[in-house]
């Protein structure tokens, strides 16, 4: 079974350096969605179990791979916006965003990374397609797979609200597990406990 990586949006393949490396007796594919250069897509044959994190939720379940078996989604969800029957990120918030992203992309994207707790340096950006995935993060909604999902959200994440980070995933077959002193970048802020995770959820799909 290999590992197919996918990260979120405003970041790139790096982010799971750490964790990656915790993992590397096991075979493992990273993808990139090219934000900050050429991107990277994967093909995997056979069985994956994805490990995605927060909006690399949403690409893998918009399009999974067929030998999928399981997904480990790291401060990830299926809905990133609000809706009266689900909690979320409010739209205005969202819309706010996208307005000043039209008028400035790189203070936008800065600021949402130095939010999260990144570094907000970086080189060369693709605005087109990070506007479209901001519109994505806005107004889909991921059809639910059939395969199971173990979430693993920060109890501090300054991006996800709380009444959010509880109901992602709805009806399906979902785990959740909580790390109480985490933010929004599990896989650099707590690569160890998120490699324990994996493993974890390797050895119940073995």
């Amino acid at each position: 079974m290999k590992l197919l990586f996918a990260h979120g949006w405003g970041f790139d393949g790096s982010v799971w350096t750490p964790l990656a490396r915790l993992l590397a007796d096991l075979p493992q594919a990273i993808d990139d969605r090219g934000y900050f250069g050429s991107p990277r897509i994967i093909t995997v044959d056979g069985p994956s179990l994805a490990v995605t994190h927060s909006f690399g939720a949403m690409r893998v379940l918009a399009a999974p791979p067929p030998g999928l078996v399981g997904i480990v989604a790291i401060n990830g969800f299926d809905r990133f916006s609000a809706r009266p029957d689900r909690p979320g990120v409010p739209i205005r918030v969202i819309d706010r965003m996208v307005r000043r992203f039209g008028e400035d992309p790189r203070a936008v994207l800065g600021e949402f990374r130095r939010q999260c707790g990144a570094e907000a340096h970086f080189d060369e950006i693709d605005a087109t397609l990070l506007h479209g995935d901001l519109l994505r993060l806005r107004d889909e909604e991921a059809a639910l797979p059939t395969v199971p999902i173990l979430s693993l959200q920060g109890g501090h994440d300054p991006i996800l609200p709380e009444a959010m980070r509880a109901q992602v995933f709805p009806q399906a077959a979902v785990r959740r597990i909580e790390c109480e002193a985490g933010g929004h970048l599990l896989p650099l802020e707590a690569p160890e406990f998120c490699a324990e995770i994996v493993r974890e959820a390797m050895g119940a799909l073995a």
